[in-house]
Parts: structure tokens; sequence; C-alpha cells
């Protein structure tokens, strides 16, 4: 299955295709009341740590160190994507950050690891039970 995953800026204007807005940033963008971002949703936890963060701007890590390792962060836990699939799931997912340069942030890699945990959970609902014998009843409708 296709899923749209937009990634923009917090500060660019809101557009009625967005769909779910969801700010996937630790820190609130400055200047910016809640309402006037039109959320679904806030998920500060599903940024980078704040030491992983903290050296990706000291350029104490590269972009490829940064992504790998931020990748890695959301693999350690297996609910942090399970709200972002939802809305991805419902329609058009906006990811937003304040960060100036989108490309240089967390959200490409936000999205491929996402994009990737739909394709498994749907992989895995195509695929027949795992024992057959306990099934035997779905199998033959």
């Amino acid at each position: 299955m296709s899923y749209s995953i937009a990634l923009k800026r917090v500060y660019a204007p809101i557009e009625a295709e967005d769909g779910a807005r969801v700010l996937v940033d630790r820190l609130w963008p400055r200047g910016k009341a809640r309402e006037a971002l039109a959320l679904s949703a806030w998920h500060p936890e599903t940024a980078p740590s704040n030491a992983l963060r903290r050296q990706y701007r000291r350029n104490q890590r590269s972009h490829a160190a940064f992504a790998t390792r931020y990748r890695l962060e959301l693999a350690e836990s297996d609910t942090l994507l399970l709200s972002l699939m939802r809305f991805a799931r419902a329609g058009r997912l906006t990811l937003l950050t304040a960060t100036r340069r989108i490309e240089d942030s967390h959200l490409p890699a936000l999205r491929e690891s996402l994009l990737q945990a739909l394709e498994n959970e749907d992989a895995r609902d195509r695929e027949p039970p795992a024992s057959p014998p306990c099934y035997a009843d779905e199998l033959n409708r």
C-alpha cells in the first residue's frame, strides 16, 4: 500500500491538503501559538534525543551518523511510531519541524523509518496464520 507522508516547516503556510499535521520536534517552535499551527498532535518523544540533537548541532556527528543513530533510537521502542502509523493509514500525514533545512533535519530519517514500519506491518498482515491447525476453520472458509 502507498502512504503519503509530507515533510514541512511549521512556518510554512497551512494548506488543506496537509492532512494530519504532526509536530515532531522536542522543543516548541519560537513565536508560534498552539492554535496557529492547526496541529493534529505533537509528538516530542519521536524527535531525536537531546544528546543526539546537541551532538549534531555542534558538528560532533556527521549527518549520516546522526541519521543512523536516530534510526536506532526509533527502533529501540516498539510503540514510538504507532500513533504516526495510525495517522498515515488514515490519509495524508504531514510531519512538521521548526528546523530551517528539512533535508538536514531528522524528518527524512523519520519518514523512512515510518514507511518501513508500515511496510513491515502490511507484510505481516499478508502472511498466513503461523499455526494452521489452530486456524483450520479460518483457512477452510
